[in-house]
């Protein structure tokens, strides 16, 4: 072997190039703080393989994104694990290179001769954020869609251009396919070529300069960086990925329902690391809101760049620069306290993951036998279970409601035609069932949650679901007893002269209205 070896190195002088990845003299007294920069280079690796892998998978269309992200969760072996890796691991290494840039600040690592060396992390630091921003839209479920289209709307207020901008990101009149393949495009090759080019720049630069070291002198000769340094970025590294790992298995990566284009009741929330500047667009309403999408953002970022032209002095130790760590300290303090408060105003919205009633009334619906005489085993068309069609909801409310509308020799449908709210209770459970929901046990509501789908969920929202054009029934039961329930669904100008509910009193067997009446009364 060591004949191989001596070959080998006379055709590539790899030892040469081993001495000098592993031989790079630090400054004595370098501690662990100085782990930082390896944590955030392992994280890029770990995005980038399993980046590499769910590509393997993933189909850039809006019609197959949404089922290709869903098998890759429920049918790869492993899958869920490798997404979880990928999402969960954009916040790891969004917190690394504030961390990483936090270490740098306080031990004065970007003064000279290191200025460009810190340019190059602030545009890595960018790049990662525009891979957080990218990778966002391409699950094509519903927060990914709303998310992307208020990012759109924020580039589009940018005075000027912003028209010009919003068309390059949206690819046409609105948000679509091909949004979703320019989104993808930048996520796969234009962020990689400019993580890897900055990287390797960044690399090179702080080789060529050398660590800072620590803030005190510290006497003795320098030491290579293995393999005392070496085992420390080990450990860390290892804990790190430890977590990463933890907590890929034990949480599910989200996935809401498909993207639905006509639900404009739909609340888009950005991920935490971006949830500051959503809450800053509330303070800037209106024609001020470019100065929290613009202005505001552009001057941090300035900033940044600027930093090391703006803190010349060869003073390194945090308390001789109040000025710079106080700034710097307040804007991080800016940033905690808008994330806290965006945290604090995120809405109560419905999760996919569970059976809110209206998907659970659909869930006994596509059972009878208006489903069951076309979509059973050995049927006209696929079981319920596996109908998981790509039309709009529009469509698919339709089509439950009348099958003959589109297939006119099918025989008729017993039992008659669903109602709107039936129908509309059969889509939300089919949503529920392409999201990859593990069936719904028999609930004891759900004589009521029948009824809710039935009648009032044409009209009412109930935990997410349903319609916006009569109030939200969710908490109900907070502001009315069962005895004013009842009097009300049974009678409403009885309650409220100028009601404009019609009355259930006379639709609603004793059993029907009981069920839903306690139901109601029961949501405080």
């Amino acid at each position: 072997m060591e004949s191989f070896f001596d070959w080998l190195d006379d055709r590539t002088n790899y030892r040469a190039a081993r001495r000098h990845l592993l031989e790079e003299p630090l400054p004595p007294g370098t501690g662990w703080w100085f782990v930082t920069g390896s944590i955030l280079l392992f994280l890029l690796g770990v995005q980038l393989l399993t980046g590499v892998v769910l590509s393997m998978y993933y189909v850039p269309s809006s019609e197959f994104a949404y089922d290709s992200v869903r098998f890759i969760m429920t049918q790869v072996t492993f899958g869920r694990i490798l997404r979880g890796l990928h999402f969960f691991g954009a916040s790891f290494i969004v917190v690394a290179a504030v961390v990483h840039m936090l270490r740098v600040v306080i031990f004065g690592s970007y003064k000279r001769p290191r200025e460009v060396t810190w340019i190059t992390g602030v545009l890595l630091l960018l790049i990662i954020l525009g891979f957080a921003l990218s990778g966002y839209l391409l699950p094509w479920d519903q927060r990914a869609y709303w998310a992307t289209t208020v990012t759109i709307n924020i580039a589009r207020s940018t005075p000027i251009v912003g028209e010009q901008i919003a068309g390059v990101l949206r690819g046409g009149d609105t948000l679509g396919a091909l949004t979703l393949l320019r989104w993808y495009a930048a996520h796969v090759f234009l962020l990689p070529a400019a993580l890897i080019a900055f990287t390797v720049a960044h690399i090179y630069l702080m080789r060529r300069h050398g660590i800072s070291g620590p803030l005190a002198h510290v006497e003795g000769k320098s030491q290579p960086f293995y393999p005392v340094h070496a085992l420390k970025d080990t450990i860390v590294i290892a804990f790190v990925f430890a977590a990463l790992l933890t907590l890929a298995i034990a949480v599910r990566a989200p996935l809401d329902a498909i993207a639905d284009p006509s639900d404009a009741t739909y609340v888009p929330r950005p991920e935490w690391y971006f949830l500051s500047l959503f809450q800053l667009l509330k303070y800037f309403p209106g024609p001020l809101e470019p100065v929290a999408t613009m202005v505001i953002p552009g001057l941090v970022v300035a900033l940044l760049f600027l930093l090391p032209f703006l803190d010349r002095a060869a003073e390194r130790r945090p308390v001789r620069r109040r000025t710079v760590m106080t700034v710097f300290g307040g804007g991080l303090l800016g940033v905690a306290v808008l994330t806290s408060l965006g945290l604090r105003d995120t809405p109560r919205t419905a999760d996919v993951n569970q059976w809110a009633p209206l998907s659970l009334a659909g869930y006994e619906f596509a059972r009878d036998a208006r489903c069951r005489t076309c979509h059973q085993e050995g049927g006209v068309a696929n079981p319920v279970d596996q109908t998981i069609s790509r039309r709009d909801p529009e469509w698919l409310v339709a089509h439950v409601r009348d099958p003959q509308m589109i297939a006119p020799d099918l025989r008729p449908v017993p039992s008659g035609a669903m109602t709107e709210g039936q129908g509309r209770a059969v889509v939300a459970y089919m949503r529920r069932v392409r999201a990859g929901v593990t069936q719904p046990a028999h609930s004891p509501n759900q004589p009521a949650v029948a009824v809710y789908g039935r009648y009032c969920s044409t009209c009412h929202t109930l935990d997410g679901e349903g319609a916006t054009v009569a109030p939200d029934l969710s908490h109900v039961g907070a502001k009315h007893d069962a005895k004013w329930l009842r009097e009300w669904i049974t009678d409403p100008p009885s309650v409220q002269f100028d009601a404009t509910m019609p009355p259930f009193g006379d639709r609603l067997t004793e059993a029907q209205m009981t069920a839903i009446v306690n139901y109601l009364a029961a949501r405080k």
